[in-house]
């Protein structure tokens, strides 16, 4: 089932985005969730391809080969044996499935009005109202293959990263800087993911233009994102970028969205 879409617009324009900017559409979501459900979960319209690329990328970061979706688009841990990995990063995914937090991944992909991903709250609407508290993560995967730059800090940015920075808002409540150059709460987490992975960590929150003279004719914008690794050895810190052309990758009008949440019949009833 297509989402129903109710589109407001807005002069105001954008001229840094995040991760967890936000736009204001409207949509109903139907998902279909096991009895023993875990509290993540994708809507049937998240293809295939899609979603292995996400689990490709968090059983890298978190160390479980296990990790899956299953049948019913439910996020499944599987066995918890492990040799490398995160472990922040399982810890906070194993607080995303196991909470009372319902978390519904939606596929954003080509939207403009989506840059990487983001999180919106969610509110249960018709016959059964549902008291669990639900937000909607949006992900557009072909904004991150739109990213060039250095390999490191490829690897430290990608669909498994993003989807990370959303759910930390959701389970820890932490917030993103509005105008610091610092990373921000929410990142510092991240970072400390990137850390134990031996990845450079995010230096700031917001990118930054990147001063590149382009050919009039093409409405291009290229922005650069800075991650920064230390050598304890030597004592100095390296710096890598990530750029892409934010007219591609889009982003969103400054405007709270919500998203209309409808549990489905085959729902369980308790958590």
């Amino acid at each position: 089932m297509r989402p129903r879409i109710q589109r407001i617009h807005s002069s105001q324009k954008l001229i840094q985005f995040c991760l967890a900017s936000t736009c204001t559409i409207l949509f109903a979501v139907h998902v279909s969730l096991a009895a023993d459900s875990s509290s993540v979960v994708t809507r049937d319209t998240l293809s295939s391809a899609h979603r292995q690329e996400l689990i490709a990328s968090l059983r890298l970061i978190t160390g479980w080969r296990d990790l899956s979706f299953d049948s019913d688009g439910a996020l499944r841990i599987g066995a918890a044996d492990i040799a490398t990995g995160s472990r922040h990063a399982r810890e906070l995914l194993a607080s995303a499935v196991k909470g009372d937090r319902i978390i519904v991944l939606e596929d954003a992909t080509s939207r403009s009005d989506v840059a990487f991903c983001r999180v919106v709250p969610g509110r249960w609407v018709g016959s059964q109202p549902r008291s669990q508290p639900v937000y909607v993560v949006l992900i557009d995967f072909a904004d991150f293959q739109q990213i060039t730059g250095d390999e490191k800090a490829r690897a430290a940015f990608d669909v498994g990263w993003g989807f990370l920075h959303e759910i930390d808002h959701v389970v820890n409540d932490s917030q993103d800087p509005r105008s610091s150059t610092l990373p921000g709460d929410c990142e510092d987490h991240i970072n400390d993911m990137r850390r134990e992975l031996g990845l450079p960590i995010r230096a700031g929150y917001f990118f930054t233009p990147l001063g590149l003279r382009t050919d009039p004719n093409f409405t291009t914008r290229f922005v650069r994102l800075g991650f920064v690794q230390h050598d304890a050895v030597s004592g100095k810190s390296k710096r890598y970028w990530l750029v892409w052309d934010a007219n591609v990758v889009g982003g969103s009008i400054e405007q709270r969205q919500t998203a209309l949440v409808q549990p489905s019949t085959s729902w369980p009833t308790e958590w």
